[in-house]
């Protein structure tokens, strides 16, 4: 990637999106993408779009979610220790030690989530959210609740970090990587067009990790012919995951394509025809019965959308150390890429014909 994708990628991963709170993030993705797309739009939900070709009789929709797990203030108690709660899939275990960006009502501020000594006990062998707690070195509930309010947010505070071998690590790889990727497809095909006949509608979707809100919205507006959803995938390439339970999928062993009754066999089909034009190496996952990500919303809109699931893996999904290679990221960008670019406009996707 160029400097300026890499430094569209780490200025997304610096930016906090729970789930309900994506709006500064929304407003840094728009300014990027209206730099080279013919439309910008969004929508109720808080989606952000960007257009090419939108007079195109043949729409696509490419939608990776821009929120991260995290977490809701619930509580202020006397001495201005602060409550929260999950937003999202976000286990309790972690926490406990770690900084934390709250994300106040006068702008954001850090905090620390506090862990007892092993001198007074240690932590608890089983860890619930009801027992931890947010220290931002406020002395009072009402020198707290200068800043902070019932109701706001918080995530870890946790910048990126570039490992060996071309890696990164992060919080939010899920799925601010799929935000980046569609913004990334769109101002690649900006450069080299694909046909005139087919309208590429590159989203940002909303509130995925609470239940696909904004995905469904996106599907049921732009009423798309076909649409790729861009997520993340379990790596098992690392110690305490067992392939063989868990499938086999690795970091630089390039994209990862689903297969299942979700799966359009056509666009899949497609997708693997580009990847050997390009000499690209494939991994696969199972989605039996659902995807667990956009594709399961957007494919009820309308009268039905075929959808692919192109997902990056990555290491250590819904923790602070989410880790990833961007050679992967790269390759699944140029494989979308060049997948639109053969299409025409006309294509039809049935499974089955008359």
């Amino acid at each position: 990637m160029d400097k300026k994708a890499t430094k569209f990628l780490q200025t997304l991963l610096t930016t906090p999106s729970p789930s309900g709170h994506e709006w500064t993030i929304q407003r840094t993705w728009l300014d990027f993408v209206k730099k080279f797309a013919d439309d910008v739009q969004t929508d109720i939900m808080g989606n952000g779009i960007g257009v090419l070709h939108p007079d195109a009789p043949f729409k696509v929709v490419l939608a990776g979610h821009c929120d991260e797990i995290g977490f809701i203030i619930n509580d202020i108690d006397d001495r201005g220790y602060l409550s929260f709660s999950k937003v999202g899939g976000i286990s309790p275990k972690i926490a406990p030690g770690m900084r934390m960006n709250v994300l106040g009502f006068n702008g954001p501020i850090t905090g620390v989530v506090g862990a007892r000594a092993e001198h007074h006990g240690g932590l608890e062998d089983e860890i619930k959210f009801e027992q931890l707690y947010i220290d931002c070195g406020a002395t009072s509930k009402e020198e707290m609740e200068e800043h902070v309010q019932i109701g706001d947010f918080a995530v870890y505070h946790r910048d990126p970090s570039f490992l060996l071998n071309d890696r990164i690590s992060a919080r939010g790889l899920d799925n601010r990587t799929g935000a980046f990727i569609v913004a990334e497809v769109l101002r690649r095909l900006a450069k080299k067009r694909p046909s005139p006949n087919v309208g590429v509608y590159a989203v940002s979707t909303v509130s995925e990790e609470i239940g696909l809100h904004g995905a469904y919205a996106a599907g049921a507006g732009i009423q798309p012919d076909m649409a790729l959803v861009c997520d993340v995938t379990f790596a098992t390439d690392h110690p305490g995951v067992d392939p063989k339970k868990h499938g086999k999928c690795k970091l630089d062993g390039g994209p990862v394509l689903a297969k299942g009754s979700p799966i359009n066999p056509i666009i899949n089909k497609r997708l693997e025809a580009s990847a050997k034009a390009l000499k690209m190496s494939l991994q696969y996952e199972l989605t039996p019965s659902s995807t667990g990500t956009d594709g399961d919303r957007i494919r009820f809109t309308g009268a039905g959308v075929p959808i692919a699931l192109v997902s990056l893996p990555i290491r250590y999904m819904h923790s602070p150390v989410e880790t990833a290679s961007l050679k992967d990221l790269d390759e699944e960008i140029k494989l979308i890429c060049h997948m639109l670019r053969q299409l025409e406009g006309d294509e039809d996707l049935r499974p089955i014909t008359p």
